[in-house]
C-alpha cells in the first residue's frame, strides 16, 4: 500500500511565498506510484489539508483530517516550510510526540542550525571557520562604535533567525547602520552583525543515501547585486553556476567540511550549506536544513547536474525518513 505523505507548506515567516513554491514543486514531482501526496497548509491557527479542491481542517490531536466520513492519517511528513514553525524545530517536536516521521532534522538540530550565530559559534569549537560576528537583541542597548571597531566595514547586518535574505543589508559606511539594523529587526528580535569575507560564494548540498553521504556538485553564486539578496535569489539577479568554477582543492575542502558538519550536528534529509572561499579557505555562512525546492532553487539544480531527477531526489528524501525512523 502506498504511504500517505503530507507535504507541509506555509509557515509564519516572510518566507511563506517561497514555501508555497517549494511545496508545489514537491507535489508535482513526487512519485505517485510509491506515495500518495497531500498538501497541508499551516499558517497560524489555520491548519488544513486540500483534497479535490476542498479544504479540510486538520485535527491537531493526531494530525488527521476527515472527508466524507473517512479519516485520513499520514505515514510521513515532507517538510517544505521555510522559517518558523518548520525550520526552527517547533513542528518537529510536535511530530515526535505523535510518532510521525519526517524528512528533515529533529527539533534540537533544527533549532541549533536556525540560529545562525549560535550554530557558527558552536561549529568553531570543531574547527569549522566562519566570519567574526556580534549579536544584538531588540530592546537591549548596544554600542555601535565598539561593534564597528570589532567587526570592521564593510559588514553584513542580518536577522539571526530568518532566511531567503530577508532583512539583510551590507553596511559600507557608518551612516547606514540605523537603516540596516531597523530593517533586520523587522524580521527577528535578534540581529547578527557579521564581518565581510571577500571571496567566491558557493553553496553545497548534502543528502544521505544508504547510510552514505552524497555531496552534490557545488553551485557558484555570481550576483549582479552587491550580495546574494532576495532579488538575486528569486528574481534572476544572479548567475548560479553548477558545477562551481573553482579548483578541485577548494571543491574538496567545501564538500569535506559539509560532510563533517552534517555528521557533527546529526543532520538529516536534504541540507544546503553556504560558504565564501577567501584565499583558499572556505568560511561557513549558514546552514539551511529545509532548503528551497522551487524551480529557482539550488538543490534541484545540483541534483540535475548529477543526473538525478526531482522525482528521484524526493523519493530518496522520503525513503530516508522511514529508514532513519526504523534505525
Amino acid at each position: 500500500m502506498k504511504k500517505k505523505i503530507a507535504i507541509l507548506r506555509g509557515g509564519d515567516s516572510s518566507e511563506i511565498d517561497i514555501s508555497l513554491k517549494s511545496a508545489d514543486v514537491v507535489y508535482q514531482h513526487i512519485d505517485t506510484k510509491k506515495f500518495s501526496p497531500y498538501l497541508v497548509h499551516i499558517e497560524g491557527s489555520d491548519w488544513h489539508a486540500t483534497l479535490d479542491g476542498q479544504k479540510y481542517t486538520i485535527d491537531k490531536n493526531d494530525f488527521s483530517f476527515t472527508s466524507k466520513g473517512e479519516k485520513t492519517t499520514f505515514d510521513g511528513i515532507f517538510m517544505a516550510i521555510h522559517g518558523t514553525p518548520g525550520e526552527d524545530g517547533v513542528l518537529q517536536g510536535y511530530f515526535d510526540l505523535l510518532n510521525i516521521p519526517y524528512n528533515c532534522c529533529g527539533s534540537f538540530e533544527s533549532a541549533i542550525t536556525f540560529n545562525k550565530a549560535m550554530c557558527n559559534a558552536l561549529l568553531k569549537q570543531f574547527q569549522i571557520p566562519s566570519a567574526k560576528a556580534v549579536i544584538i537583541n531588540k530592546g537591549v542597548n548596544f554600542d555601535i562604535k565598539s561593534i564597528e571597531k570589532e567587526i570592521g566595514l564593510p559588514c553584513f547586518v542580518k536577522p539571526n533567525r530568518a532566511g531567503s535574505s530577508f532583512g539583510v543589508s551590507k553596511v559600507s559606511q557608518n551612516s547606514q547602520w540605523d537603516e540596516a539594523i531597523n530593517k533586520a529587526f523587522e524580521h527577528d528580535n535578534q540581529v547578527i552583525i557579521e564581518a565581510f569575507v571577500n571571496g567566491v560564494e558557493v553553496t553545497s548540498g548534502v543528502i544521505e543515501k544508504n547510510g552514505d553521504l552524497i555531496a552534490l556538485p557545488l553551485t557558484e553564486i555570481a550576483s549582479e547585486n552587491d550580495f546574494f539578496d532576495y532579488q538575486a535569489k528569486y528574481e534572476g539577479k544572479a548567475e548560479e553556476i553548477t558545477p562551481a568554477r573553482i579548483s578541485d582543492d577548494n571543491r574538496n575542502q567545501v564538500q569535506s567540511i559539509s560532510k563533517t558538519i552534517y555528521r557533527t550536528l546529526n543532520l538529516k534529509g536534504m541540507v544546503r550549506m553556504d560558504y565564501i572561499i577567501e584565499n583558499h579557505q572556505a568560511y561557513l555562512i549558514e546552514i539551511n536544513t529545509i532548503p528551497g525546492l522551487s524551480e529557482e532553487s539550488i538543490i534541484p539544480q545540483q541534483a540535475h547536474c548529477i543526473g538525478m531527477s526531482l522525482k528521484e531526489l524526493f523519493s530518496l528524501s522520503i525513503e530516508n525518513m522511514f529508514t532513519n525512523d526504523q534505525a
